[in-house]
């Protein structure tokens, strides 16, 4: 557990890199020559780091709002000068977008190169319109109780969270207060299920997939997305493709029917 962890930490470490809640991007200094820019450009790296944060920034708005984004939207978030990067930006803005917030951004129209933004893996859950989406710390969260064999101790969902920065008590700047969105939200909204070990010493609680997670989504979906997220190899995760290869084989049985 301790080991596919650590692999997340850089995985994740970008979130702070772009300040998501703060303005970026001064004018005066987004006019800068920035002559040869490179990936080690101190300059380049500063100016990257802001203009990721206003274009996911933009993205998240056009979510919200259920509308698509125009080309000449994404690009309006550099100047002329920095024209050439973009397709840097908008790289690391779409992992952004998928990795820390769980949102897909799919070609909509390939005349007007328009974008349209929708949950990862399917997933319905959507947060009130004032505060950040949170559909990649439940695809996360999943993919933890997964990982331990479809029944994740309190524990060590804590730990895994803790690798990538989120701490039990401690409030996120983006995800918010996280133990009452795990305990509370995520179950009444049937996405998770928080159980009581019977006969325990001391209480002890576990976490397991809910009924909604199930009808949504897929262990070999989640299971692509933590391959992601951690930058592992998908041979790594060799005995769970083949738990999830056998759960989408049942699912394709039960559509089938029966009779068939």
């Amino acid at each position: 557990m301790l080991s596919i962890s650590q692999s997340c930490q850089s995985s994740y470490s970008f979130i702070s890199c772009s300040n998501l809640d703060e303005e970026s991007g001064i004018l005066e200094e987004e006019r800068l020559t920035i002559l040869k820019l490179t990936d080690d450009d101190a300059e380049w790296q500063k100016l990257k780091k802001q203009k990721v944060s206003q274009l996911v920034n933009l993205l998240i708005l056009k979510y919200r709002m259920k509308e698509c984004i125009e080309e000449v939207e994404k690009l309006r978030v550099v100047t002329e000068d920095h024209r050439k990067q973009f397709p840097v930006i908008f790289k690391e803005a779409s992992k952004c977008l998928e990795m820390i917030f769980g949102i897909d951004m799919k070609e909509n129209d390939p005349v007007s190169r328009s974008y349209v933004l929708t949950n990862t893996l399917n997933l319905t859950y959507d947060d009130s319109n004032w505060r950040l989406p949170r559909n990649g710390f439940l695809i996360i969260t999943l993919g933890v109780i997964f990982i331990e064999g479809n029944c994740a101790s309190e524990e060590s969902v804590w730990e895994f969270l803790n690798v990538v920065g989120i701490y039990d008590g401690k409030e996120h700047f983006i995800y918010g207060e996280h133990r009452e969105f795990l305990t509370r939200d995520l179950v009444q909204q049937n996405y998770l299920r928080y159980r009581q070990v019977p006969d325990s010493y001391h209480p002890h609680y576990v976490f397991l997939w809910g009924p909604r997670a199930y009808s949504e989504t897929t262990k070999m979906k989640v299971l692509e997305f933590l391959t992601k997220f951690t930058r592992r190899d998908p041979i790594y995760f060799s005995s769970l493709y083949s738990e999830a290869l056998g759960d989408e084989e049942e699912r394709a049985q039960a559509r089938k029917g029966p009779m068939d």
